[in-house]
């Protein structure tokens, strides 16, 4: 759908202008692509078969300068200390997968955007353009829990679906998200009516997804970092109508002491914990920002721990808990999950391996996990991911077994 004044232009005269504009503000782009022994109106440094030189149209313009524009910066970007380091840890760790995870974590070209919709901002006009655009459901109703209200699409091939911008007082229509991020959601498996918290909630994509699955009777929110937090609001108050967002609660809390806090207060939990994402650590452009990153990672396992221990406390007798991160690193991900197992005789890990058979098709999976967890691996095709995803429950203390009786 056309927007402001731009749907007044004939679709032809709109594109000449989108041309003349983009070639006019790229020219000197473009320019760097040719040297300076190249005629004008010519290219001497890509050529047709035979060595003819492509005529510099204002299509070719725009098509020069994108394509070394895109591989400045992925040159410029890719941190080689960040890849060596991640070379040496996931070569042992995944074995022969690694090589097609880092091709497709190291080329964003080939990286893909899920497009969540927003119930409370439904729109059959945007379902029939994402069809049009050959996007699809991305789920199945073999999901052992698959609310209605839950619809988001996917594509095959790489690209984005235009973001749309925060407008006060407005909803947006839907959220781009990696598909990954909401099987820790639908593994939570949240009903009407129960307490809910998301420790680390922040930038909000998860909990958008939960409050189109349910309505819980109180949803807390909490993100400890300020700016961080000042996202989660905006993000809530752009899919959120006001009658519901009464509901929900935003607060700063260090999460370490959210149990300590509110003891046995929840019925689910969500940990979606801080954790060494892996896409964004890779293009970290300052060296040392990601050598210092790389020396605090080793940190990062006893802070998810903390975390877990203090959604445990938090959690009623009975609740189910789900951790996730979105990083391949197993001293993150399933030795946290194990510590937390061998240490709390309280805690007891939940089968989702039915989830994990039913959404195969769209996502790839490392093989040999245990039953309580899977982890997303990227590949040509199904970029999604990383991903983990870990389900826990807590028992009832001894006493409460007398009372479901």
């Amino acid at each position: 759908m056309a927007l402001g004044g731009a749907a007044a232009l004939p679709r032809a005269a709109l594109r000449a202008c989108e041309l003349s504009a983009a070639a006019g503000s790229l020219r000197a782009a473009a320019a760097r692509v040719a040297p300076a022994s190249a005629c004008v109106g010519q290219s001497s440094s890509r050529s047709k078969p035979g060595g003819c030189p492509r005529a510099l149209t204002p299509s070719v313009v725009l098509e020069r300068a994108l394509e070394n524009k895109t591989e400045g910066k992925l040159q410029r970007q890719i941190c080689q200390v960040v890849l060596n380091h991640f070379e040496k840890q996931y070569t042992k760790e995944l074995g022969d997968a690694w090589t097609g995870v880092r091709d497709v974590l190291t080329q964003p070209l080939c990286w893909q955007y899920a497009v969540l919709l927003n119930k409370f901002s439904w729109s059959l006009e945007l379902q029939n353009t994402l069809c049009l655009k050959g996007y699809h459901p991305l789920f199945q109703e073999t999901l052992p829990y698959l609310p209605r209200s839950l619809k988001c699409y996917i594509s095959r091939t790489p690209g984005r679906f235009p973001a749309q911008k925060h407008q006060p007082g407005k909803l947006k229509d839907y959220y781009l998200l990696n598909a990954a991020s909401l099987l820790p959601v639908l593994a939570l498996e949240v009903k009407d009516g129960e307490e809910v918290l998301d420790v680390c909630a922040a930038p909000g994509g998860k909990s958008v997804a939960i409050l189109q699955c349910a309505y819980p009777g109180q949803f807390h929110c909490n993100e400890y970092d300020d700016l961080r937090s000042r996202r989660l609001k905006q993000t809530l108050e752009s899919f959120i109508p006001s009658p519901l967002i009464n509901s929900v609660t935003v607060s700063k809390l260090d999460g370490r002491q959210i149990g300590d806090l509110h003891p046995e207060l929840y019925d689910k939990i969500l940990v979606d914990a801080p954790c060494s994402n892996d896409r964004s650590w890779l293009f970290s452009s300052d060296v040392h920002q990601a050598t210092l990153r790389l020396m605090q990672r080793k940190e990062l396992s006893s802070l998810q721990l903390q975390l877990l221990r203090s959604a445990v406390k938090a959690l009623r007798p009975g609740g189910s808990l789900v951790y996730s991160t979105c990083t391949l690193s197993k001293a993150e991900n399933s030795d946290v999950i194990n510590l937390i197992l061998n240490s709390c005789s309280n805690i007891l890990p939940v089968d989702i391996s039915d989830m994990g058979k039913a959404v195969s098709q769209e996502f790839t999976l490392l093989s040999g996990t245990q039953q309580h967890e899977l982890l997303v691996l990227p590949e040509k095709g199904k970029a999604w991911g990383p991903m983990y995803v870990a389900k826990l429950k807590k028992k009832y203390h001894p006493y409460d077994a007398f009372s479901l009786f």
